[in-house]
């Protein structure tokens, strides 16, 4: 399941349980939009008791990070669990954005830290 939020050129989705089609039915066009509106665009990625993705709507992510990867300034992703912040080293070769990991506590933090570009 996912939260989204959005103000100007920053998105924020709080991602829980696992993530499915319709978490990307939703969150896709969002994107989508605001990088045709702004064309470079931060995202504020947070994870709470996150279980991960179905096998297609992962795919569906990767397609996404792959296509968009030099129209995102920075991506603040906030998590609990250490192979969250391993998932956000992984992400750094194929973007040009600045990716920075946040644990949960300083999801404040991360929140300003994206809206600082």
């Amino acid at each position: 399941m996912i939260h989204l939020e959005e103000s100007k050129k920053n998105i924020y989705i709080v991602a829980t349980g696992k993530l499915t089609d319709d978490d990307y039915d939703q969150m896709l066009p969002l994107l989508k939009r605001k990088i045709e509106e702004y064309d470079k665009i931060n995202w504020y990625f947070q994870m709470k008791d996150f279980k991960g993705w179905t096998p297609h709507a992962f795919w569906r992510d990767v397609k996404f990070d792959l296509q968009n990867a030099n129209k995102l300034n920075r991506v603040a992703m906030v998590g609990e669990k250490k192979w969250h912040e391993l998932m956000t080293d992984m992400m750094k070769p194929f973007t040009s954005a600045e990716i920075k990991y946040f644990d949960e506590a300083d999801a404040d933090k991360a929140r300003e830290w994206i809206s600082k570009s």
